[in-house]
């Protein structure tokens, strides 16, 4: 896959996950967003978390090397019921930032709530309607899974600056909800 010329920015999206991770990439040229590819990172649920981790490592490490996107938004892991779910997820979401920063990626993280809110309009979406503004902004001929549309949708976010949360980022920085630390 080319990379983009000068003029425009590839984005990595990602939407952590152990049993899936979403990834959708895009190029931004100018106020246009394109479309460049999706899909997801799905591990062996029966395989060890060492082997699952290794699996998403390796998995978006073909991405980076196939797609050379320029900045990477992840999104940020919100605390659920289950504390052990909170923690596998937690420990996928290192592994994808892992992932982005060994290949020298500036990486900026939202929370659901400001990625729906970009996409959407409103936090309180539902997937459905995720999925099917992603493949609205990004005329696609039809919706990507749920893992691969939160996936673009962050890099949907993360392209229009956080919608006022904030600048893209900048290389060797993270941003968070779009303040840069």
């Amino acid at each position: 896959m080319k990379p983009p010329n000068s003029t425009s920015i590839r984005i990595l999206g990602i939407d952590p996950g152990l049993r899936s991770t979403g990834f959708g990439l895009i190029d931004k040229v100018g106020n246009k967003l394109g479309y460049v590819a999706s899909g997801c990172i799905k591990t062996d649920a029966a395989g060890s978390l060492p082997e699952r981790i290794k699996t998403l490592l390796d998995g978006l490490a073909e991405i980076i090397a196939t797609y050379r996107p320029q900045q990477a938004a992840v999104e940020i892991v919100f605390v659920n019921v289950n504390p052990q779910s909170t923690l596998l997820l937690g420990q996928a979401r290192g592994a994808a930032i892992s992932a982005l920063v060994t290949a020298n990626l500036p990486v900026a993280e939202y929370t659901a709530l400001q990625v729906k809110q970009a996409v959407v309009g409103h936090g309180k979406a539902a997937k459905e309607q995720v999925q099917a503004m992603v493949a609205r902004l990004l005329a696609l001929p039809g919706s990507p899974s749920a893992d691969a549309a939160d996936a673009l949708a962050c890099a949907i976010a993360h392209a229009h600056g956080g919608q006022g949360m904030g600048v893209l980022a900048t290389a060797g920085r993270r941003v968070k909800g779009g303040r840069l630390m």
